[in-house]
């Protein structure tokens, strides 16, 4: 089970730069990541945004791995803007912000 980080919830909802409420889960970015991820970015920006640090960690390697194509992007039909939100927990893992990475 992992432990809810209220920290992470509250730092990725104020953020103006995270949209990732948008995302209904529809299962296109999957479908279209020329890298064949099956969690990212739809589970991965729901478990964020749940303050669900121990499965970030867990994705970190997915997080890098991701290249930034925006092909998923370009095909969402909420207007997620999956790179952005990726560069943005790039960031925060980068900064150690959220003791993402120890």
């Amino acid at each position: 089970m992992s432990k809810v980080s209220s920290e992470l919830a509250a730092k990725l909802k104020q953020s103006t730069e995270f949209n990732a409420e948008a995302c209904y889960h529809c299962g296109t970015c999957t479908a279209l990541c020329p890298m064949g991820y099956e969690v990212l970015p739809r589970k991965l920006f729901r478990e964020a945004m749940l303050g669900l640090e121990e499965k970030v960690k867990a994705r970190i390697p997915e997080i890098y791995q991701c290249l930034l194509c925006r092909m998923c992007e370009e095909n969402c039909p909420q207007d997620v803007h999956i790179a952005e939100n990726v560069r943005y927990l790039r960031n925060l893992i980068n900064k150690e912000e959220m003791n993402l990475i120890k």
